[in-house]
């Protein structure tokens, strides 16, 4: 790939920049002005590459990760957000047949093909919009073969074409379906069994909703040790609600991440900073009356913050991880730097997957090129829109 206008790497920018790969990987990456005749161990003779790409003078940016999504459902919740926009409370949404339950009851009546199709063009529209890679949860069956067949559907989607790399997150925890109504701690126990069996089926991740009425911080913290156990890695819905309990409780359990962070306290930020664990915040997520995020205070500590859409039924539909970087920067008060090293290296951090998020020799070739010639563009354009994306050095085709 040459003429490159402006490169951003993750850690710094180059003018006109150059890049070469091989397989899925970075083989080389610099200022065209010292692109070498042959990469040693990899590329024998530059003028034997297969393909040169002419990027025009765009901006080039390392693919985009979202680290928090919840894609797999049926229907919509359109009515509730409208309730919701108009001041009713959640007893009044709920009493009025909205909420999580609702997602439940309408999934687990859609065919499979139909649900499919549906994650289908989810993840597609991820990709299209320069999002290459996606933390995916289930959590709208809220039984096990439903939650199994869900991480399924999800790693079986990530192998077809057009689909971004996917994260797949067990969250049967998401709530406590009406038929243990009166019966919680059988769930709670019924979900930490389904653990290694999620595993079994391709999870990566193990989360719970800790907080807003969900699971307690104690009931989350032995379904993450079930998780953990059978293999998948802890994060955690740190929701609000619990105070003293999901973000500490993230920190003591070392987990890849604590999510959402309304309401967040500065001991919860200090847990955080102390023990490495990465923030996933969501500038698109309805605040419910609560405070947001205390996204500058976690910077300012030193925590790791990744961006996250939010992407849910009763939340929100974004699947555009550029028109996230630019509500970050108008609602959380980020630079455009901050936002977009989030967007990347953060997610990155959060996902633990150290193979993607920067550009850098060795790392998989997740590629955009934008139609911008500078990152400012994330500032002001509310969904920048790419050019050109590559997953694995492959083009990515409509």
């Amino acid at each position: 790939m040459t003429n490159i206008g402006r490169l951003w790497t993750g850690s710094e920018v180059w003018s006109n920049a150059a890049i070469v790969t091989q397989d899925d990987r970075i083989a080389w990456i610099g200022p065209a002005s010292e692109l070498p005749a042959s990469v040693p161990g990899v590329i024998r003779d530059i003028v034997d590459v297969d393909h040169v790409e002419n990027l025009g003078g765009a901006l080039v940016t390392p693919g985009l990760i979202d680290a928090h999504t919840h894609p797999v459902y049926a229907g919509n919740r359109w009515a509730e957000l409208a309730m919701r926009s108009g001041g009713s409370s959640q007893s009044e949404i709920v009493a009025a047949g909205g909420g999580v339950a609702s997602t439940v009851t309408v999934t687990r009546g859609t065919d499979p093909w139909t649900l499919c199709s549906g994650v289908r063009e989810r993840l597609r529209s991820w990709l299209r919009a320069g999002t290459t890679t996606v933390e995916a949860k289930t959590g709208y069956h809220l039984t096990r073969d439903g939650e199994l067949a869900d991480v399924r559907l999800l790693r079986s989607l990530e192998n077809e074409p057009g689909m971004p790399r996917v994260h797949v997150t067990f969250l049967a925890a998401n709530a406590v379906p009406p038929e243990y109504f009166g019966r919680r701690a059988d769930y709670v126990d019924a979900v930490a069994s389904w653990c290694a069996d999620a595993a079994a089926a391709g999870a990566d991740s193990i989360d719970a909703h800790c907080g807003d009425g969900r699971f307690s911080a104690r009931e989350a913290g032995w379904i993450l040790g079930k998780g953990r156990a059978a293999g998948l890695l802890p994060r955690l819905h740190a929701s609000g609600g619990e105070r003293g309990g999901a973000a500490i409780l993230a920190a003591e359990l070392g987990c890849a991440s604590a999510d959402i962070l309304q309401d967040a306290t500065d001991d919860d930020v200090a847990a955080l900073a102390k023990s490495g664990v990465a923030a996933v915040v969501c500038p698109a997520q309805v605040p419910d009356g609560k405070r947001p995020p205390p996204v500058r205070t976690l910077l300012d500590r030193g925590v790791p913050v990744a961006l996250g859409s939010g992407h849910a039924p009763g939340a929100n539909g974004i699947t555009s991880m550029p028109l996230v970087i630019s509500l970050a920067i108008a609602n959380f008060g980020m630079s455009v730097t901050e936002a977009l090293r989030a967007a990347t290296v953060g997610g990155a951090r959060a996902l633990r997957a150290p193979d993607r998020g920067t550009m850098a020799r060795g790392r998989l070739a997740d590629i955009v090129a934008w139609d911008a010639d500078h990152e400012g563009a994330f500032g002001w354009s509310y969904g920048v829109k790419p050019i050109r994306i590559w997953r694995g050095s492959e083009p990515v085709t409509e």
